[in-house]
């Protein structure tokens, strides 16, 4: 039985695995008539805890724009390849809680797409794949782009 997805959620974050990923949604959307959102996580805290404190406001805001230009890209993308129901988001915080819970809950999204992992393999035994984490509790169905 296949599944009718009405809204789907695209993390991405820019990485190599940004285009695959938003080209399987797109499909998705396009399959089901379903309205995508695509959804960067800004984890502001990572900057202070690796420089110290030493990241001000201005270069967050210049990261908040570099990413909202990027991310405009890619709804424009998605428009040229036939979908017309998009929205973009940048959150701030945790994407491993922000991708598996709150922005699902907040959004109804039923369906998240997302790359298997946007991490090396040593940042993985570090803070752990956000992918493993949104697999484990999200209440969507996962799709797993390799």
């Amino acid at each position: 039985m296949t599944e009718n997805y009405k809204r789907i959620l695209a993390p991405v974050d820019g990485g190599e695995d940004t285009m695959p990923v938003l080209k399987r949604a797109v499909a998705i959307a396009k399959q089901n008539n379903s309205h995508l959102d695509i959804l960067n996580v800004i984890q502001v805290t990572q900057f202070n805890r690796n420089y110290g404190n030493a990241v001000s406001a201005d270069t967050v805001y210049q990261l908040t724009d570099q990413t909202k230009e990027m991310l405009e890209t890619l709804k424009q993308n998605a428009i040229k390849d036939g979908l017309t129901d998009v929205s973009i988001h940048i959150r701030f915080g945790n994407p491993k809680k922000i991708i598996a819970q709150e922005f699902p809950d907040d959004h109804q999204d039923d369906l998240t797409v997302m790359g298997a992992t946007g991490l090396t393999a040593v940042e993985r035994l570090v803070v752990g794949s956000v992918t493993n984490y949104v697999t484990r509790t999200t209440k969507t169905d996962v799709m797993i782009i390799k």
